[in-house]
């Protein structure tokens, strides 16, 4: 890999307003998929009635975690991600270690919702006397990811933007159906007492409600191609926080009063991944279940289009700086896109599900529970380094207030750290396997961290030119980014 400077031809395009990246964050997170996949579960070996709750603990977590990283996404212009932001605050060796784990996070997300997508396209299909494999199926939402990846980001934004209003809107009809037949008795305050938020279960619900964020962070990957990053990155972090867990936090407690907060185990339990069709097609009648079961696709795709386009810009930016091979950071003299690292994202996702299917392995119980439940944690543990990050800032002289700069991260950072722990304890219940290779992929993490850091110090050594340049075109000009050298760094306020 050369040294030498990156080989893009065409700066990206500011095209994007914080609207448009709260449409991408949210798609990411998928509420539709999240409702239908996850919640359930979390109903069933969870504290039932209480999950609510959980969705709530996690967003107000989250919304901490922001704050902080929105001082460190002013600071790197809006850009890098995680890369950047742990640059910012931990130096070169760790944010080597991150960008090395998110592009691992992030291409196993992505392939996990590829076979989600094909694995629910297909039964959805044969549900209406149209059956097509699976492997079919994700072969053609991998063309059409493919394709709104290669072109101008604007176009992909749009096309969530569709997909979002679209999904969100069956939501919001069922939610008012519920409201409208149950009146008062459609939101029990029993869901948010000591005694069912803490019950039996907590960890797994906790863990299905991080779970469901997955991807929100992604804002500060678009600076590059958003009009005012410095404003519009923190503000689309916030929103999106607050829009996905409210959302979900309601939509959770009307099925609860839905069902009764007495029968809620039973019947998700028996129910599962039927329980939202089922409620559907009470209170909307058979079209508005057919509308959830077309939705549930189009959120799939609108996820995976999402993560396919925050996984080919963590491949751009380490490209950039020869952490990857330098063509993946070529961007397409047109569109101002990481062309090259979509197609190479699309052709690790294609050979993925290819070697599942060859296995005859399932596309869910197997290639999406494993390596979404790996990029999960992967991610998690990212969000929890920016955290940290975001609090060592202080000793950079970086003025942004204890209670922004300190104490908000550090609650941040604690609720995230309790959740690495919870999905690693409970990776078996994520996945559904507990032996075998599976089972081991946590270990996955930690693994491509630490070559990450140990890759960082050879080059501190062996090309120390190389070194210093890591990173430099995303944090504030004159940061110091190595964690180990002497620090005189200029006091930096922090806006409002």
């Amino acid at each position: 890999m050369s040294a030498g400077k990156p080989i893009a031809e065409a700066g990206p395009a500011r095209s994007l307003a914080a609207g448009h990246i709260v449409f991408m964050i949210v798609a990411a997170a998928a509420p539709l998929s999240a409702m239908v996949g996850t919640v359930p579960l979390a109903f069933a070996i969870g504290t039932a009635e209480g999950v609510p709750a959980a969705f709530v603990f996690a967003g107000s977590t989250l919304l901490c975690f922001a704050v902080g990283y929105a001082v460190s996404a002013r600071r790197t212009g809006g850009s890098g991600g995680f890369y950047a932001s742990v640059a910012d605050g931990l130096g070169r060796p760790a944010a080597v270690g991150s960008g090395w784990t998110a592009v691992l996070s992030y291409n196993c997300a992505t392939v996990g919702l590829v076979g989600a997508l094909g694995y629910f396209t297909s039964l959805v299909l044969a549900n209406h006397g149209l059956h097509v494999s699976w492997e079919w199926c994700c072969a053609i939402g991998l063309v059409l990811v493919a394709a709104l990846g290669y072109r101008h980001i604007a176009i992909s934004a749009r096309v969530l933007a569709v997909l979002m209003i679209a999904e969100i809107g069956i939501l919001a009809a069922l939610d008012v159906a519920v409201l409208i037949r149950h009146g008062v008795h459609a939101l029990p305050l029993s869901s948010f007492s000591w005694q069912a938020a803490t019950g039996p279960g907590l960890g797994v619900s906790l863990m299905f409600a991080f779970v469901s964020f997955i991807g929100f962070e992604s804002a500060a990957l678009y600076g590059k191609e958003t009009k005012d990053p410095g404003r519009s990155v923190p503000r689309a972090t916030y929103i999106a926080a607050a829009l996905i867990s409210g959302f979900y936090a309601l939509t959770s407690w009307e099925t609860v009063g839905a069902i009764g907060t007495d029968r809620v185990r039973e019947q998700a339990g028996q129910q599962l991944g039927d329980l939202f069709f089922g409620l559907s097609d009470d209170y909307l009648g058979p079209t508005g279940s057919t509308v959830l079961q077309i939705m549930l696709c189009t959120s799939l795709f609108a996820a995976t289009l999402a993560l396919h386009s925050a996984a080919n810009r963590y491949a751009q930016v380490m490209a950039e700086d020869g952490l990857l091979p330098r063509f993946l950071g070529r961007l397409h003299p047109v569109y101002g896109s990481p062309h090259l690292a979509g197609i190479a994202q699309v052709a690790v996702c294609a050979v993925t599900v290819a070697g599942f299917a060859a296995a005859g392995l399932d596309p869910y119980a197997h290639l999406t529970t494993s390596m979404l439940g790996l990029g999960t944690l992967g991610i998690v543990v990212l969000q929890a380094l920016a955290a940290l990050s975001a609090v060592a800032l202080r000793r950079k002289g970086v003025r942004s207030g204890v209670w922004r700069g300190t104490v908000v991260p550090l609650l941040g950072l604690a609720g995230l750290v309790t959740t690495v722990v919870l999905v690693v304890g409970n990776f078996d219940v994520l996945t559904g396997a507990t032996s075998g290779i599976v089972a081991q992929l946590p270990w996955l993490i930690p693994l491509v961290a630490a070559s990450g850091v140990l890759w960082a110090w050879r080059l501190r050594t062996s090309a120390p030119e190389r070194y210093r340049r890591l990173a430099t075109t995303h944090v504030a000009p004159g940061a110091e980014l190595d964690a180990t050298a002497p620090r005189t760094p200029a006091p930096v306020t922090e806006p409002a």
